[in-house]
């Protein structure tokens, strides 16, 4: 990809995103990854209301860089690099962020980890899952296309479930068909800490 592309990819993802919260001294990056259907986008929107973090939602973003997307693997390599771009740029200027998107291989999670280190930011990992019986109810009561942000159905999610890798770092990990509010307490308290 052409770097002026690439930086105009950047610009327009950044365009969409409006408002941004008060940028601060030390900024913290929280990773959030799970399979479609698992509640990442609920968690982070909870997570969003605790703390003044712009999120980052990859179904979105992708929207705004690709009508009708395709979803294949040279558009998501294309969208990440701008994404990648992005974060690094968010956390310069001070703003903290939340990443709302699958990030199943660690593959794809150490761009998050040498982001963090380079920059010298907190970096809080989170996972979130549901039993699978929940994800195919949740998967088939998503309204259609044109409403929803993502477009996964249960057969994505069956495609994708054998390619989700254990995070190798410390993380949490929170079920979405429970209780959720012990776990926001948590990152809350690290974010703060």
């Amino acid at each position: 990809m052409e770097y002026t592309q690439l930086a105009g990819d950047v610009e327009q993802l950044a365009e969409s995103l409006g408002q941004l919260p008060e940028p601060v001294a030390e900024p913290v990056f929280i990773a959030v990854s799970g399979l479609p259907g698992t509640g990442k986008s609920y968690f982070c929107g909870k997570l969003a209301e605790r703390l003044p973090f712009v999120i980052l939602e990859s179904d979105a973003l992708r929207k705004v860089l690709f009508s009708p997307p395709s979803y294949s693997p040279k558009e998501s390599s294309h969208l990440f690099r701008a994404v990648h771009r992005l974060i690094e740029r968010l956390l310069k200027k001070g703003t903290s962020l939340i990443l709302d998107a699958t990030n199943l291989s660690e593959l794809h999670r150490e761009y998050f980890y040498s982001i963090a280190d380079r920059l010298d930011v907190k970096l809080v990992l989170v996972r979130v899952e549901a039993p699978s019986e929940v994800v195919r109810r949740r998967l088939e009561n998503r309204p259609g296309n044109s409403d929803g942000k993502s477009d996964a159905d249960w057969a994505i999610y069956q495609r994708m479930k054998p390619l989700a890798q254990k995070i190798r770092r410390k993380h949490y990990a929170v079920d979405t068909s429970q209780d959720i509010t012990p776990v926001l307490d948590k990152i809350v308290r690290e974010v703060r800490r």
